[in-house]
């Protein structure tokens, strides 16, 4: 319910419901050896759980997973346009007053889940469980916005939490439902409910390890109403662990619960071996979405975990795989130009690299934080603006970006991009210039005053205050790693060259002082943002917040013209430069390889940037 951003290697999705998907296969067959209805794909990184609506699971590719094993009311295009998927139902403003403001959400009847179940509005509520603060207090289910709450869900502290007022409205017949929000929300169609198999819910909060009878499911579908309606809060919290913790699977056999598998998307979890790949086959009970192609459909998809670089290179030169997606240097552009079984895609993508400084714990946290960045002493406000105007921006983009995409720039906002509305206004006036004037021998220089400041003995050749830098262990955040670590150095910071491969489930450890990732952004929410700086944000990792700052962010939720929208964007990222809190690095240039026999590929800039249009692709 609430527009956010998906961490890839990367982070963010926008949480309307339970995201389930799958993983698969125990070893992957090479391609060109597999029937032509099916697709294997490349991932850098590895799936880490079936549900992506949690802080910890927040991933690209979970979110991928997802997207393929489900279907709700909206998507959106590669232009991108946000469009309306009339198979699965339709919404629309039923009230609207200055403190009335009502939409109703009707799913079309006939569809079923994958075990037959009957989709009903019914299955629309749990997104408000996951979305709206005021259920979750209600029902006894914990604050969102004082620590971790039943469903750890993302979906709280967005627009939909803030103006939804009571408890969504059921039809006679339970195929439509009315949200009611205190005032006209311009961002109305992003805020929509998502559907969730509840009936499976129920069941595994039962401790079921079977699919149920047609009967059984309606009946657990029956006693969720009545669980939402009366606020049970006891049978709640069992569902809340159920979907914050059960899914967080990453195998996938004859063993697992298949309560966790239940789709009403076109495919639907077959298998998945650990940190190696995920299988999904067609669902035949599909009829929630776009129909697929009809001439050499795909009906099974397959994710193979594949390290970047040479390694996938091979793959797709080989045919082990049919699509390419991840970030090569200029070299290895080169090498996939070079495979004459393969068209390369070029595009734009919304994603964007970026370092973050600890300030804190998150809400809830029984560790503190006491590295050198914590908190707001003149001490640790120096120590953050030194270790950023170290970071070798210029450096890392002329290395890591340039010699592909000769027209990239150094990114200087996190709420636009180079070349949108306001993004030169912001950038001129939001104190970002202080970490871009001069070479970068004249910031580090300014950094190691600042650090000398405290630690009289640092110099460039002796590193006195350490980092625990969280980064992820792909040859690019490696290189990048080196040349941060390199140019700290001469400001008097020893910082940790170590990679994580479980980066993802680290952002929230206390242990780390600064950490390097990309947000990618699933929709163009002029609230997109709000969830990565507020202080209760659900992708704010890093103990960020001022009160200040969530007037501002909050205040975005509302009709705005362009020019109040920079006006609030300038004001907010003014606030963040002053606290020294994080840089954005770049935005990531696009580039995906895939079998030329593989037809229907079209880059996206939004995430899910490459299976966005799954149902076009045909051999």
């Amino acid at each position: 319910m609430k527009a956010t951003r998906i961490v890839r290697a990367v982070a963010g999705v926008a949480v309307s419901g339970l995201t389930i998907a799958g993983l698969s296969l125990a070893a992957v067959a090479p391609a060109n050896s597999a029937a032509r209805s099916t697709v294997v794909m490349m991932e850098t990184s590895a799936m880490t759980s079936l549900n992506s609506g949690t802080p910890d699971t927040n991933l690209v590719t979970n979110s991928d997973v997802g997207y393929l094993t489900g279907m709700g009311f909206i998507y959106y295009d590669n232009k991108p346009n946000l469009l309306r998927n009339t198979k699965f139902g339709h919404f629309e403003v039923v009230k609207k007053t200055p403190t009335d403001f009502q939409v109703k959400y009707t799913v079309n009847k006939g569809q079923i889940w994958s075990d037959g179940t009957p989709v009903t509005a019914v299955d629309l509520l749990l997104s408000h469980v996951l979305s709206s603060g005021k259920y979750s207090i209600a029902a006894g289910l914990g604050d969102p916005s004082g620590g971790k709450p039943a469903f750890d869900s993302v979906g709280y502290g967005g627009s939909y939490d803030g103006h939804v007022v009571g408890n969504p409205v059921l039809s006679s017949d339970n195929m439509s439902l009315t949200i009611k929000y205190d005032s006209f929300q311009p961002e109305w169609e992003l805020l929509g409910p998502g559907p969730s198999p509840v009936h499976a819910l129920e069941q595994l909060a039962d401790g079921k390890k079977a699919a149920g009878t047609a009967a059984a499911n309606l009946a657990s579908k029956a006693q969720f109403l009545k669980d939402f309606t009366s606020k049970n809060t006891t049978r709640l919290k069992k569902m809340g662990a159920i979907w914050s913790e059960s899914y967080n699977i990453k195998t996938v056999d004859s063993s697992t619960n298949p309560l966790l598998l239940v789709s009403n998307g076109a495919f639907k979890v077959q298998s998945a071996v650990a940190d190696q790949s995920v299988t999904m086959v067609r669902n035949a009970k599909y009829s929630s979405g776009p129909a697929m192609a009809k001439t050499n459909p795909i009906n099974k998809i397959i994710f193979s975990f594949i390290a970047d670089g040479s390694p996938s290179y091979q793959a797709l030169r080989n045919g082990d795989i049919d699509i390419y997606d991840g970030q090569p240097d200029a070299a290895g552009v080169a090498q996939l130009k070079a495979i004459r079984s393969a068209t390369v895609y070029g595009g734009v993508s919304m994603t964007y690299e970026h370092v973050d400084l600890r300030v804190g714990a998150v809400p809830g946290a029984t560790t503190a934080y006491t590295g050198p960045f914590a908190g707001n002493s003149q001490k640790a406000q120096d120590l953050r603006e030194a270790f950023l105007l170290a970071l070798p921006r210029d450096g890392i983009l002329e290395s890591q970006v340039k010699p592909f995409s000769p027209n990239g720039v150094v990114m200087n906002s996190h709420f636009t991009l180079p070349g949108q509305t306001g993004y030169s206004t912001i950038v001129k006036s939001s104190g970002v210039s202080s970490f871009t004037t001069g070479t970068q021998a004249d910031r580090t220089a300014r950094a190691l005053a600042l650090v000398k400041k405290y630690y009289p003995t640092a110099s460039a050749t002796n590193s006195v205050v350490d980092i625990n830098f969280l980064f992820k262990g792909s040859q690019r955040r490696i290189d990048e790693n080196k040349l941060i670590a390199a140019e700290a150095a001469k400001a008097g910071f020893k910082v940790s060259t170590t990679p994580n491969s479980a980066w993802s489930t680290k952002l929230d450890d206390v242990s780390y002082d600064a950490a390097m990732f990309a947000w990618a952004p699933s929709s163009t929410s002029q609230t997109g943002t709000n969830a990565n700086f507020l202080t209760d944000g659900g992708n704010n990792h890093s103990g960020w917040g001022t009160a200040e700052l969530d007037k501002i962010l909050h205040s975005l939720e509302a009709y705005l013209t362009p020019a109040q929208i920079t006006a609030k964007y300038l004001a907010a990222e003014t606030i963040i430069n002053a606290n020294n809190w994080t840089l954005p690095l770049y935005q990531w240039p696009t580039t995906i390889a895939a079998n030329t026999a593989l037809k229907g590929i079209k880059s996206a800039p939004l995430t899910p940037n490459v299976v966005w249009n799954f149902w076009e692709w045909h051999y």
